[in-house]
């Protein structure tokens, strides 16, 4: 079985969960014995290469704008011709419907799994409906399966017409080795947050993860001695959370550290009171389940796609808004909340139910089941 992944980035900084998953999703399949490749884009602002692998094809970026990959046709076509199956990952993208082309062309297979970005929100909408109503609808119409990580993304395939019997879900996974570091003086050390308390959020400082929402549900609370953290890169907001934090009177408690990866990150999660994702919306939380995994307890909005961790006892899930993120607040810290029993649940609940090799594994079923 040979699989054929197409992403836009690979960059761990800029790329968010669509990057992860296509990651991690890889690496288990090439351990179940898959023959998976992945077709990418180099990002031209971002020199490092954060991810190294003989079995991915980076195509230059000929306008970073709008990741426009040069036309390297004859290498393209190898990789789509040789393919049983193509994994197209996201769904705005020049790559996916230069990809999902191909495919028709060559009488391919292929699955689509947008993680999450099927909701038309923020920048460039008038753009995404002009995609949508090109080529985005008879892409996920002509599919052979598409992927849902929540149940919250089979209704929105449904509202676009797409088949319900083409529709699987196949949610995130985590690896528990890659958070097995869980000396917290590590992340300390580097933060300057030596002894007090914190809470953490994880994620890209944009307005549809909410960062603004907790900052100002944390003001609510000046009798806590946590210190907020915001890990992760700047998606537009950082310059407005810091004035806010000013204007709060909390320039002191709080902190940015810019983005995290490998060890520090792990660190950062064991030695976090509480992981708090106040997301606007979301297909389904990676950074919950990162947190889960490490033993930390979760504060999540209904709008993160993870009501099922809340369910056994791991988090607490509320409204998308300031105020029920500040009562969720107070009820894990004043309440009878006890964390550690919610980190244990979470972890058990990851390692049973969410990890990468479960997840390959029903991805090789799907794939089976489109090739009969």
């Amino acid at each position: 079985m040979k699989v054929l992944h197409v992403n836009m980035s690979l960059d761990a900084v800029t790329g968010g969960g669509t990057v992860e998953r296509v990651k991690q999703l890889h690496k288990a399949l090439l351990k179940l014995g898959v023959e998976s490749h992945i077709l990418t884009i180099n990002n031209p602002d971002n020199d490092q290469d954060y991810f190294s692998d003989s079995k991915v094809t980076k195509l230059p970026c000929i306008n970073k704008r709008w990741f426009i990959p040069s036309p390297h046709m004859a290498t393209v076509k190898r990789l789509v011709e040789s393919a049983d199956v193509i994994h197209l990952m996201n769904h705005w993208t020049l790559i996916n419907a230069w990809i999902y082309l191909l495919a028709r062309k060559f009488g391919k297979p292929y699955i689509i799994c947008p993680a999450g970005a099927l909701t038309i929100f923020g920048r460039s909408t008038l753009k995404k409906h002009l995609y949508q109503w090109i080529i985005g609808k008879n892409m996920l119409k002509n599919a052979s399966a598409v992927i849902a990580i929540s149940p919250h993304e089979i209704d929105l395939f449904e509202e676009y017409g797409v088949d319900p019997q083409k529709i699987h879900q196949v949610p995130n996974g985590v690896n528990d080795d890659d958070f097995n570091c869980s000396d917290s003086t590590i992340f300390r050390k580097i933060s300057g947050i030596v002894s007090v308390p914190y809470i953490l959020f994880v994620g890209r400082l944009n307005a549809i993860k909410g960062p603004d929402l907790l900052l100002n549900a944390f003001a609510h609370h000046n009798e806590l001695p946590h210190h907020l953290v915001f890990a992760g890169p700047d998606g537009g907001m950082i310059e407005q959370l810091k004035r806010q934090a000013l204007d709060l009177n909390l320039k002191d408690r709080v902190h940015f550290t810019g983005y995290l990866g490998g060890e520090l990150k792990s660190s950062a999660y064991h030695g976090a009171e509480l992981l708090v994702v106040p997301s606007r919306h979301e297909a389904m939380s990676i950074v919950a389940l990162e947190a889960a995994i490490s033993g930390t307890s979760v504060l999540l909005t209904d709008q993160c796609g993870f009501s099922p961790l809340a369910d056994v006892g791991a988090a607490i899930e509320v409204p998308a808004t300031i105020d029920g993120l500040s009562k969720g607040l107070r009820k894990i810290f004043m309440g009878n909340c006890n964390l550690e029993e919610m980190g244990k649940y979470g972890r058990t609940f990851a390692l049973e139910q969410y990890t990468w090799s479960i997840m390959a594994k029903r991805f090789v079923e799907l794939v089976s089941l489109i090739k009969k």
